[in-house]
């Protein structure tokens, strides 16, 4: 494989995830209309619509890697995420921009979505990053959980404004001894 299909439609037992559509946004938007998801997240004002919009949106689209979550059993959207920074010559990835509905969390759902996508990526990938809010401290947990480790701590611009981030990793060799081992 060459590079890597950034917008795969990729299923679960639980959830659905396929490309991004323009006219999901109504529906993204009713998920991410919920402060609480973005209480944690350096850029706290996505749940206003015209900043969702533009912050948010306007970029999935323009991405190139922008995924939307389906609850598999109502097909209902559920959040998003999306591939970003990829690097051929490294054959490196980022997976982020992640949210789920509130309801969501807690249950697995997010765990089976970055299998999915972790899943997806290894077939092509070396190493794939995860940049989070310092201050996320649920996203942070979250990774640690799925065997991503701590890489370093840096500032990352956030529309258009330095924020605090944290940098975690899995290089393929670590996810495939997890997941041979269950873990």
């Amino acid at each position: 494989m060459s590079t890597l299909d950034l917008q795969p439609t990729l299923t679960g037992e639980r959830v659905r995830i396929r490309p991004l559509r323009s006219d999901d946004f109504d529906a993204l938007y009713a998920v991410a209309s919920d402060p609480e998801i973005w209480a944690q997240h350096p850029d706290s004002r996505r749940h206003e619509r015209s900043h969702f919009e533009q912050a948010y949106f306007n970029g999935a689209m323009a991405s190139g890697g922008a995924l939307v979550v389906l609850d598999r059993q109502s097909n209902r959207v559920i959040g998003a995420t999306r591939y970003y920074d990829l690097n051929t010559v490294e054959r490196e990835i980022a997976i982020g921009y992640t949210f789920i509905e509130t309801r969501q969390w807690g249950t697995g759902v997010n765990a089976e979505m970055k299998r999915l996508m972790l899943d997806h990526a290894f077939t092509w990938a070396k190493v794939i990053w995860f940049h989070v809010g310092s201050k996320n401290v649920r996203s942070c947990r979250a990774l640690e959980k799925i065997g991503a480790r701590l890489s370093h701590t840096a500032p990352r611009t956030v529309n258009g404004v330095a924020h605090a981030h944290a940098y975690y990793k899995i290089a393929a060799s670590e996810y495939l001894s997890v997941a041979d081992t269950g873990n």
